[in-house]
């Protein structure tokens, strides 16, 4: 008598799972209407990206520049009015690093790297960074990426399951599975960064600064990498970013409704 095997029964109860989970989780994101997958509360996302800005502030050193921390707070102070964060707490904290980065934290902690300022030279610039990075949170894209590793991981499990059942050798499409995966993660990653960038250019409007600079401020960086290196051999398709050259004409085209709500400076 043939043994029954268990294996198609747990794939399909997966995948069942799977979709329960999405039904159940799709949130809008606030400006763009776009519909996305989140499985964390954003009282959950506020409470891990608490803890984590805790741990950094231990591990890096805060710059004691006069300089960068009033341009910090100023530029900062002029954000937190307008940008809808679920469960602020608001602060920016600048730390005595070399490399032009910056990052926010759900909950409203932004960490800006010192040696940001070489290319974001004015408030502006400094807003349409900020503005970037807090755009991700507004739009709680990194509960988004967490939860779609976690249904991307479930579905090729299952698949896996159903490929290498009564003995068949699925390893090799498993494989090609998770690689797909992989590359369909990094295109949206890019999808969410033109999002941010286009979400930070209304918040730079609304707290009165030209959003126009934020197409100065993509270049600077654009002639920076180059200079530098950065991402030299790394495909386009691999990349977790854009290419500068599409991050600038997308905000381009985007301008005219950022500039709908710019009422000139403050």
């Amino acid at each position: 008598m043939k043994s029954f095997s268990a294996s198609p029964a747990i794939a399909s109860f997966l995948s069942l799972i799977v979709l329960i989970v999405v039904a159940a989780c799709t949130t809008t994101v606030p400006e763009t209407g776009r519909k996305q997958l989140n499985m964390l509360s954003p009282s959950k996302e506020a409470a891990l990206g608490l803890s984590e800005f805790q741990k950094i502030r231990k591990e890096k050193k805060i710059s004691q520049n006069a300089t960068y921390n009033s341009t910090a707070q100023r530029v900062g102070k002029r954000l937190s009015v307008v940008m809808p964060v679920p469960n602020a707490q608001c602060e920016f904290v600048v730390f005595d690093d070399p490399t032009p980065n910056a990052f926010a934290l759900p909950g409203g902690k932004v960490g800006i790297h010192s040696g940001l300022f070489q290319i974001t030279q004015t408030d502006a610039g400094l807003a349409a960074v900020v503005g970037h990075e807090v755009a991700h949170v507004v739009a709680r894209h990194s509960g988004e990426r967490l939860s779609q590793n976690a249904v991307a991981g479930a579905i090729v499990a299952g698949a896996g399951i159903a490929m290498n059942r009564d003995g068949r050798d699925g390893a090799i499409p498993t494989a090609a599975l998770g690689g797909a995966a992989l590359l369909a993660t990094r295109s949206f990653s890019r999808k969410q960064e033109l999002e941010a960038d286009q979400l930070g250019a209304l918040f730079m409007a609304r707290a009165g600064y030209d959003p126009r600079e934020s197409i100065g401020l993509w270049q600077r960086f654009a002639q920076w990498r180059q200079k530098s290196g950065q991402n030299k051999n790394i495909p386009a398709f691999l990349s977790t970013h854009p290419v500068d050259e599409r991050r600038i004409a997308e905000l381009q085209a985007f301008m005219p409704r950022a500039m709908s709500e710019y009422k000139g400076g403050q």
